[in-house]
């Protein structure tokens, strides 16, 4: 049973191409994910910094021998295609360690590039591919770009919405702080109109009167 459970996780990890998720980076963290990748094998990492601060990270990708591919400098997004020169594991790091207090939440995809055929045995054809063979081809790059264009409204729809909930926090407890102060005011208002207002008590006009005609 445990050879069959081997046997079905190292067939899982043949068919693994990439890694995709969506992590949080804590302030003064660095945070580095890693690909496979053979040697001529086209991969791409894409990344997106979905909340937190200035919408910012630094990003490096290093080849397996520790040689910096690509570079960025508190960058809120992009997307970075290559070839890989030799084959072993190629990194993917993110680091916030600039700041002091913010985390961030990231979105990552880290994918090679699709090399397989989706119609098995064309490639043995000795003539062009009929109008069929064509239009599903192109139908699965179409299928492909509208997996993309998902995924992209997706984040915009999670960053759009974190804004809208921060911008509602702020109005909250600035509508709290206003509400706060304007009965402060109020109560003291009537607090200094009520006393320009009160009577003195008659047992200190008597006494006042009697001082006087003593003298």
């Amino acid at each position: 049973m445990k050879l069959l459970y081997f046997s079905l996780f190292v067939s899982l990890i043949d068919f693994i191409n990439s890694v995709e998720l969506t992590f949080e980076l804590p302030d003064n963290d660095k945070q580095c994910y890693y690909q496979d990748i053979e040697k001529n094998r086209t991969a791409i990492l894409e990344y997106q910094v979905i909340t937190g601060g200035q919408y910012d990270v630094d990003v490096e990708l290093l080849s397996p021998t520790k040689e910096i591919l690509y570079k960025q400098i508190k960058s809120q997004f992009d997307s970075h295609q290559f070839t890989a020169t030799q084959s072993g594991v190629y990194s993917a790091c993110f680091s916030n360690e600039f700041s002091t207090f913010s985390h961030k939440l990231v979105y990552m995809d880290f994918s090679l590039s699709d090399s397989e055929n989706p119609l098995p045995g064309t490639e043995e054809h000795a003539t062009v591919l009929t109008q069929m063979e064509s239009t599903a081809q192109e139908i699965h790059k179409s299928l492909n770009a509208i997996l993309d264009y998902q995924t992209h409204h997706r984040l915009r729809e999670a960053q759009g919405r974190k804004r809208a909930e921060d911008l509602n926090e702020r109005v909250l407890w600035f509508s709290i702080i206003e509400t706060s102060a304007i009965l402060v005011i109020a109560i003291t208002t009537v607090i200094v109109l009520r006393s320009f207002f009160t009577e003195k008590k008659p047992g200190h006009v008597h006494s006042n009167i009697r001082y006087q005609g003593f003298k």
